[in-house]
Order: structure tokens, then C-alpha cells, then sequence
């Protein structure tokens, strides 16, 4: 063989040019007449239809840096294309950067020797990789000259060194403990807990008829489905029937350790209480779902992992989940370890600790008892949740390792959509509560005065005899001031004021309905919500294809039409009122804690003020109060004889149905709030008859927690 010598291209070149001017030097014939022969131009060079081999080399890593495998896979020599596929390629390639959690790839060609056909490279490769740090490798490529081109002899080890045939690269994974939910009392909402499968070895049954009995009982499985699956199984196979929790288990164990046949087996879980109490604050898990699965592989995770998919276990998901650790190695084809490329040390995943006490949130959630809808209280002066009940619910306990399919399935399918959380994501039009925001922006864009008077006979013909309109009381409310509308919720007064801020300009309804936090996200801390809809001109023109008219105006002015709000935004904005005109970020999360004892606390933070003198907001707070107290106050009777003082306001708003959505929103002490609450009930009727005394039951249960 020959020997091979290495010429650096610089060098060759440097070389080639001294030869070049060398030849050039003829001082020794100057004298010498000088001849000039005839000159034939010769033809020019044919450009090469093949690569050289180094621009072979490194075409495929540079190829290789944008995974571009179709490229890659083109460079082999036709021996290479004969030993495997392009998807088998696509493979040998994918699969150590999915173990290694490859972010980026980095290539550099060193050097390339060429010996007749046969050429050799060393390049250098280095990797990113999420969990284990940069991983960098010097390699080598050979390459062969056939068919009239340079190809890439391929091999396991272009990938890294360590790989052969046979030899694959793997993570052998340490899950980190997941971090636990507390609620303000650190009683655990969810925690790291032990499950019991249970199930049998029909080798060792002795009387099947009666375990599938006992079986079917304790765990809920259907005895057709026992039977079928002992009957597919082989005589040494366990065979699952069920899940209980570990406790169920020790206390039948007498029972399960009586049965022949009967074994059990124990796995660690999410473990949750078995019943539905801040189901929808604490949220469940579940598989990664396809069109997010990039996301999380994005940042971390291998994509078979279950995660936080709604409430506190979603909003909270990388503080709770940790930091996944393991080891990167080389394994033979008995999978044996043949050699460790990287480790990392798995991190437990940080706890978190919400706002919100059990015991008072499950006397929220009893009062607002099996009827449809969401209560919301607040801090008003730092925007902590006191408590967030929603009707219906469901037991996160469900969503465990093993669960009834048929169980998620009814869930999914319920047409009262128990998985929605309707305190934040329960769109609902805000009827009267947004008159609020109509008279606010009346006082402050128009120069409407407390006591301009406003002719209230039952109808209004505001926008043409064509369109008349009623007020909610049909004998009408007569001469009624501005504030007195707001305390009466007179609609004519909101017709009035509503017509004119549009004609004085369309967006100004629109603008000031967002500065009170309406249809916009509250930003709240700890769990989804919808932004709900303000409907202004540019709102309509794209979801409806027309224009915002004088009739959606009005009909915005008293809180209905297009208008949709969640229960959390209405009782963020009577806080406001309520608070001296500040909007703050609600939050569920009072502080997350590492296993260090490391704290990162949620500060109250304002987002805006209210767009109001406080002159007008007196006035608003005035209105009220009268709601509550005053002579002709629409929720007087509601709280005859209570004990504190109450601002607040009814709302009686379109359902689409026979019986309309009941609203009723405010904030108590009137003087000193300390607390600001928002009640909602599905199709149950009128704000002041319904909602009313369950936000005055609401309020009492509250102060009662407080001094307990």
C-alpha cells in the first residue's frame, strides 16, 4: 500500500505559486533575442459533474446540522443505499438525538486524505442537548469513489464513535418526584401516592366464579370483562382487573389475601382525595397531547411522560415536574452497558402552596350546591382567591394511573361540561353589572351629571318606532336620575347613555369596557380563563362580517348582545370599585417551594386604575350601596337584617333559554372592603331573587371562617 502523505490545501497552493514564479526567473538569458511563437489558446477546463470527495464530506454535515436526511441519505455510496433504507437511515439517526435530547448540531470537516478511490475524513461533532449539557465527539467518515462519483461509506459510528452495528444508544431514565399541591393550610390536595392493581394468576385459582364476584365488587370492573380476560390469558400470566387506592388495600387485605388466585400490586401515582372538592383549581393529568408533544420535547421532556393538563397541575407543570435525570449509554444487543456517554442528577419537582383554604372552599362549593354556575371570592385589596367554586365537578382522582376509560369518556361527553372550569372560562353576557361600566364612561366621556333625569315609561324608541325597546319593569321607573338608574337598573337610562357615548364615537363603549378588565385576560395566577368578548367595530366586522350598528351599542349599555364576561373579570372589576379604583392580577398561588426550602412568593401586582375621578367612583360606590340598602334598591329584600354593610349590583342577563342567567356581583364592608364576590347560577332567573341571597350566604360564611 501506499504511503500516505497529508498536504494541507494552504501549503499546496503556497507551493504551487513559488514553482510558478520560480520558473519565471531568467536573468542568466537576458541578452538572449526573444522569441514569441505562435500561442494556440487551449480549450477551456470541462467542469466536474461530481463533488470532490471533501465537498462530499462536507455537504453531508453540513446536512447533518439541518437533519436534512434526504440529503445525507443521497451522499452514501450505492453499497450503502444496497444495506439499508432511507426510513431505516432516517432511524439509525432520529433515535440517539430523541435519547440524547439533541437541541442543535454543530459539524467542522479537520482533514481528508485521499489514497486512489478511497478517501478518509476526520471532522468533529458537537451536540446540544437539553438534559446532559453539550456532548462533543472527533470522528471519522470514510468514502469511495464508484458509479462516477464520491460516496459515503455508512456506518453506526458517522452517528458517535461508540455506536456499531448492533450497538444502540439509549437513556435510562430517573423520574424525578413530582411536587406536591398544597392548599393555604398545607393540607395536601395532591401528592405522590401508592395505587394497587389488582388482579389474578388463573394458574392459582380455585373458585373463579366467586373471585370474579368479590373482584367485580371491590374494583368496579364488569364480571364479563373478568371472565374474558382470564379466559384470553395464559395459566402463569397476571391478568389486571382493577385499581384501589393503597388504603382500600390494607383494609381488605384479609379479604384479597383469602382469595386464591388473587394478587396484588403496588405503583407509585399522582394521588388525589377521592372526592371532587377544587377539582377545577387542582386540575388532572394526562398524556401529552399530539399537537403540543413539540413543545414539551422542546423543553425537556422525552413525550411519553404524563403531565398538568388543566388547573394548578397545567399552570404549574415545569415547577412541578422537576428536572428528569438519568443516564446516556451505550447498550450490546443483549442490552447490556457497554460504555456512558452522560449523566445528570434527576432535581424533585418544586410544591405549590394556593391562596385558597379547603374548609372554607368547600363551604363555597356547598352553597352553591348541584346548580349550574361559579362563585368567585376575592381579596379586593391584593387579588388573593379566597375560594373559586364551579358546578358541576369531577374527582381528579379519576384522571390516576389506570383510570375508567368510560369514566373519562362520560366526563368529555357530559353536556354540562364538568371539566370547564365556569369561573374562568364560563363565558356569560354580564347583563346590569355592566351598567356600571355604561354610567362610568357616561359621567367621565360625556359630562353626565349624578342627577340628569331620564324619562322612563317601560319601552324605549331610541333607535326608531321600528325598534322599540323595554325596560326589564314595564310600568316603567318614571323620572329617574343617573344614579338612581344604576341603583333601580333602570334599562332606558342605559339605552340613553349607551346611544350617545356611540354617536359620540363607536370605540369609546368598547375602550372603557376593557379598561375595567372586560374582555381582556385578567392574567389571573394558577389556572386558564377565557378573555371574553367586548364587541366593537373591528370585533364585528371580522367574526360577522358587519358593522358595529347603534342597536349592538345599546344592547352592550346593559350588558348583553355580543357581550360575554367571566365570573372572575366581574369580580375583579367590582373590586376595583371597590379598592379605590385599582384592577388587580388575581392569583390562586401563594408561593412555590423547593426541596431546598427555597421560596418563590406571588406578590399582589396592579395592572391599571379605573379611568374614574374619585369623585365618580364615590358615586359609583353610593349606587351601590343603594342597591343594597336603598328605598327602591333591586336587591334590598335580599339582605334584610345582614349583619355587615354590602355594595354590590343585580344582573339579570339572556340566555338563550326561558329562564335567564342570575348575576349578582359586589363587595362588603361597603366602607372597607375585604372581601369582593361574584355569583353566577345557569338559567335560574332574576339576580336579585336568586343570586343575591346566595352572594349574601357566600359573604356571611366568609366572615364567620375569618374569625373562626
Amino acid at each position: 500500500m501506499k504511503r500516505q502523505r497529508k498536504i494541507p490545501r494552504r501549503l499546496f497552493l503556497k507551493g504551487v505559486g513559488a514553482a510558478l514564479l520560480l520558473s519565471g526567473c531568467t536573468s542568466r538569458f537576458d541578452a538572449l533575442p526573444v522569441l514569441r511563437p505562435t500561442v494556440t489558446p487551449l480549450p477551456s477546463p470541462t467542469p466536474t459533474p461530481f463533488p470532490s470527495a471533501d465537498g462530499v464530506a462536507q455537504t453531508y454535515l453540513q446536512a447533518w446540522e439541518q437533519q436534512n436526511y434526504d440529503i445525507m441519505y443521497s451522499l452514501l455510496t450505492p453499497e450503502s443505499h444496497q444495506a439499508l433504507t432511507l426510513e431505516q437511515f432516517k432511524t439509525f439517526y432520529n433515535h440517539p438525538l430523541t435519547e440524547a435530547t439533541v437541541t442543535q448540531i454543530n459539524t467542522q470537516l479537520q482533514s481528508l486524505l485521499h489514497d486512489s478511490d478511497q478517501a478518509a475524513a476526520t471532522f468533529f461533532v458537537g451536540w446540544q442537548t437539553r438534559l446532559f449539557g453539550p456532548i462533543n465527539a472527533n470522528n471519522q467518515m470514510n468514502l469511495r469513489f464508484a458509479a462516477g462519483r464520491w460516496g459515503i461509506v455508512w456506518q453506526p459510528t458517522l452517528i458517535l464513535p461508540q455506536l456499531g452495528h448492533g450497538v444502540r444508544l439509549a437513556f435510562l431514565s430517573e423520574q424525578p418526584t413530582r411536587g406536591n399541591i398544597y392548599d393555604f393550610d398545607t393540607h395536601a390536595l395532591a401528592s405522590l401516592g401508592k395505587v394497587v392493581t389488582v388482579g389474578v394468576i388463573p394458574a392459582y385459582l380455585e373458585d373463579e366464579a366467586t373471585v370474579i364476584e368479590q373482584l367485580a365488587r371491590i374494583t368496579g370492573a364488569k364480571p364479563d370483562r373478568i371472565r374474558t380476560s382470564i379466559a384470553a390469558a395464559r395459566p402463569d400470566w397476571f391478568v389486571p382487573v382493577g385499581q384501589i387506592d393503597f388504603e382500600t388495600s390494607l383494609e381488605l387485605d384479609n379479604i384479597l389475601s383469602n382469595l386464591p388466585g388473587v394478587d396484588r400490586r403496588a405503583q407509585e401515582v399522582r394521588a388525589y382525595s377521592n372526592s371532587d372538592t377544587m377539582s377545577h383549581i387542582i386540575g388532572y393529568m394526562g398524556a401529552i397531547p399530539a399537537e403540543q408533544k413539540q413543545r414539551y420535547l422542546d423543553q425537556g421532556y422525552r413525550g411519553d411522560e404524563l403531565v398538568g393538563l388543566s388547573g394548578v397541575e397545567h399552570w404549574a407543570e415545569l415547577d412541578l415536574a422537576g428536572q428528569r435525570g438519568g443516564r446516556l449509554v451505550t447498550l450490546s444487543p443483549s442490552h447490556e452497558v457497554l460504555s456512558q456517554i452522560a449523566s445528570v442528577e434527576a432535581q424533585a419537582g418544586d410544591s405549590v402552596y394556593l391562596t385558597i383554604d379547603t374548609d372554607f372552599q368547600a363551604i363555597a362549593e356547598q352553597l352553591l350546591g348541584e346548580r349550574l354556575g361559579a362563585i368567585v371570592v376575592l381579596n379586593p385589596q391584593t387579588g388573593a382567591v379566597y375560594a373559586m367554586a364551579s358546578y358541576p365537578r369531577f374527582k381528579p382522582a379519576v384522571f390516576t394511573a389506570g383510570f375508567d376509560a368510560q369514566a373519562w369518556i362520560d366526563l368529555y361527553t357530559d353536556e354540562n361540561r364538568p371539566l370547564v372550569n365556569r369561573a374562568t372560562q364560563g363565558l356569560y353576557p354580564p347583563g346590569s353589572i355592566f351598567k356600571i361600566v355604561t354610567m362610568s364612561a357616561g359621567m367621565n366621556a360625556l359630562g353626565l351629571q349624578p342627577k340628569k333625569t331620564f324619562t322612563c315609561t317601560g319601552q324605549w324608541d331610541g333607535l326608531g318606532r321600528d325598534f322599540t325597546k323595554k325596560c326589564w319593569l314595564e310600568s316603567g321607573h318614571g323620572q329617574v336620575s343617573l344614579t338612581d338608574g344604576l341603583t333601580q337598573s333602570c334599562d332606558v337610562v342605559f339605552y340613553e347613555v349607551g346611544l350617545a357615548l356611540h354617536k359620540k364615537d363607536p370605540a369609546l363603549l368598547p375602550h372603557w369596557a376593557r379598561d375595567f378588565g372586560l374582555g381582556v385576560a385578567t392574567d389571573v395566577v394558577g389556572v386558564a380563563e377565557n378573555w371574553g368578548v367586548v364587541p366593537d367595530d373591528e370585533w364585528k366586522r371580522e367574526n360577522l362580517n358587519q358593522p358595529l350598528f347603534d342597536g349592538d351599542a345599546v344592547n352592550s349599555a346593559i350588558g348583553q348582545g355580543y357581550m360575554l364576561s367571566t365570573p372572575l373579570q366581574v369580580a375583579r372589576l367590582v373590586a376595583a370599585v371597590g379598592n379605590g379604583g385599582r384592577l388587580l392580577r388575581p392569583y390562586l398561588i401563594d408561593r412555590v417551594v423547593d426541596i431546598h426550602g427555597n421560596e418563590k412568593t406571588v406578590e399582589p401586582e396592579e395592572l391599571g386604575q379605573l379611568p374614574l375621578l374619585s369623585e365618580q367612583l364615590d358615586i359609583i360606590r353610593k349606587s351601590m350601596e343603594a342597591v343594597v340598602s336603598g328605598a327602591r334598591g333591586t336587591a334590598r329584600s335580599a339582605f334584610e337584617g345582614v349583619s355587615f354593610t354590602v355594595a354590590g349590583k343585580t344582573g339579570t342577563s339572556e340566555s338563550g333559554q326561558e329562564e335567564p342567567h342570575a348575576w349578582f356581583a359586589g363587595y362588603a364592608p361597603a366602607e372597607e372592603p375585604q372581601v369582593a364576590i361574584a355569583v353566577i347560577l345557569e338559567h335560574a332567573g332574576e339576580g336579585s331573587k336568586e343570586a343575591a341571597p346566595l352572594f349574601r350566604q357566600v359573604a356571611e360564611a366568609f366572615f364567620a371562617w375569618q374569625q373562626a
